[in-house]
């Protein structure tokens, strides 16, 4: 499912969050979103994702114009940097909760969400692990099952807004291993913001630099590492 953001501008009182910015995420691509704090990658994220709505512009996933359209019906999964999970539900628990939660006619059969959790459970690495809760795990197994949970209603996009942020370096090398052979095995579009330029040039297929709400950037991690755009760009990835 490719997306397509159009002239998407947001405001937040005085404060220009987004100015125009317009982009196109192919089919089955991997995209970051890379920029200081402040630069407007996340604002744009939670629009794509429905979380947000802009003030002007437009979001379409493939031909369909989901501008308007809340979170729920996007057909979206997201994955949070804090991984809210359910404390007082076990790991298999929070991987179902989006199926469960289902209007009844929508709802899979109890075995079918017990096979699909264990499936996701497999692809996590978490094979075992359903019965525990999240306390009981590091933080990177934490991040798994979000990512899990984030996969249970086979959503055609992955949005992620930095999901390694409190994680120590070598488990973020880890998960972002994972996470890129998750995306090709799925053949999911993914985007993932990021302030890290190595992490962002390590994943994606392209990188869409933002500063100050616009994006002074959008190409292969080599060609901007060849060329940078502009002079902040150059300045930032020193």
């Amino acid at each position: 499912m490719s997306i397509r953001v159009d002239e998407v501008s947001k405001r937040y009182s005085a404060y220009p969050a987004l100015d125009g910015v317009t982009l196109e995420v192919r089919e089955r691509e991997f995209v970051a979103l890379l920029g200081p704090s402040g630069s407007g990658k996340t604002t744009l994220l939670r629009i794509i994702a429905g979380l947000d709505f802009p003030d002007s512009g437009r979001i379409l996933f493939g031909e369909s114009d989901v501008t308007d359209q809340p979170a729920a019906q996007r057909g979206i999964g997201f994955v949070f940097q804090h991984y809210a999970l359910f404390g007082h539900m076990t790991v298999e628990r929070n991987i179902a909760f989006g199926l469960d939660i289902l209007k009844r006619k929508a709802r899979p059969p109890r075995d079918e969400i017990r096979a699909r959790v264990a499936d996701l459970l497999t692809l996590v690495q978490l094979d075992g692990y359903g019965p525990r809760y999240p306390s009981q795990l590091s933080g990177g197994q934490r991040q798994r099952v979000a990512l899990a949970r984030a996969l249970a209603r086979n959503p055609r996009i992955l949005l992620l807004d930095e999901p390694f942020g409190a994680l120590d370096a070598k488990v973020r090398r880890e998960l972002r291993d994972a996470l890129r052979s998750i995306h090709d095995a799925i053949g999911l579009t993914s985007i993932f913001v990021t302030h890290d330029h190595e992490e962002a040039f390590a994943l994606a297929d392209r990188v869409a630099i933002l500063n100050q709400g616009s994006v002074e950037q959008f190409d292969a991690p080599a060609r901007i590492a060849a060329a940078p755009g502009s002079d902040f760009v150059r300045s930032f990835l020193e």
